[in-house]
């Protein structure tokens, strides 16, 4: 049976991908800093409280999973939102925290996983952008620039893992429907002085599709990242968002 490994993978867009890999036959790990969400995960997960920014913890669950008999699939999805704030605003440890979560958590992710993929000979490696990490993102600077980071390092885990069989793609959600997604919507609003449901309907207006999208959306990309059917599709950028054409909603 195939292995996959999910960080932040007892909530939301995390949970998703663990359910959707789940139902494609494969072994499920997850991690998270949220011992409740862990607690709530299914039985037949392997679930480990696990801060993907501490390197100490990250190499000893790698070594368990080593232990297990490997890992087919990473997908490298812990993140922080960070603070909704004018760049002159932002507090350092609260940029220290975003980068450290969002971009290194990835980097661990990669650090750890390449090896045994390598000896594996193949190996596929989805990493959670964002759009704001194509866009410029305004009051959002710790978030789009830890964003932005991932793509790069998604890029050159493509080119330097490639000539070992494994694959590394980078998924970009735009707005995705859930508590953390409300969390923003009250922050953002705030900041600009808007009402929750403006900043809404100003995300939504901004794709073509008029929509939010769903954590079931991503789930199902990364799916297909790490099948068969991407056996050839690696160093990608893909976004999930219902096509974003304005990341600055406007009052």
């Amino acid at each position: 049976m195939k292995r996959a490994l999910v960080t932040a993978g007892a909530s939301g867009i995390g949970f998703a991908m663990g359910e959707a890999f789940a139902q494609a036959g494969y072994e499920v790990w997850v991690t998270d800093v949220d011992d409740a969400a862990l607690a709530r995960c299914p039985d037949a997960w392997t679930a480990r409280r696990v801060d993907s920014s501490d390197d100490g913890q990250m190499r000893a669950l790698f070594d368990e999973i080593s232990v297990a008999g490997g890992l087919d699939v990473v997908c490298a999805n812990a993140g922080v939102a960070g603070p909704t704030a004018h760049v002159e605003d932002v507090a350092w440890d609260d940029w220290k925290t975003c980068v450290d979560v969002t971009l290194g958590g990835a980097f661990l992710c990669a650090k750890y996983a390449a090896p045994m993929m390598k000896a594996a000979g193949q190996g596929a490696i989805v990493l959670t952008s964002s759009t704001a990490g194509v866009f410029g993102y305004p009051n959002r600077a710790p978030y789009s620039a830890a964003k932005w980071g991932v793509i790069g390092l998604m890029k050159t885990l493509a080119m330097e893992l490639g000539p070992f069989g494994i694959r590394a793609n980078a998924i970009c959600p735009g707005a995705v429907e859930g508590p953390r997604m409300e969390g923003v919507l009250e922050r953002e609003a705030a900041a600009k002085g808007m009402t929750r449901d403006a900043v809404y309907e100003g995300y939504a207006s901004g794709t073509s599709l008029r929509t939010f999208v769903t954590a079931e959306d991503i789930a199902n990309m990364a799916v297909f990242l790490a099948s068969n059917g991407a056996q050839r599709v690696s160093g990608q950028v893909i976004s999930v968002d219902g096509h974003t054409e304005n990341p600055d909603p406007k009052p």
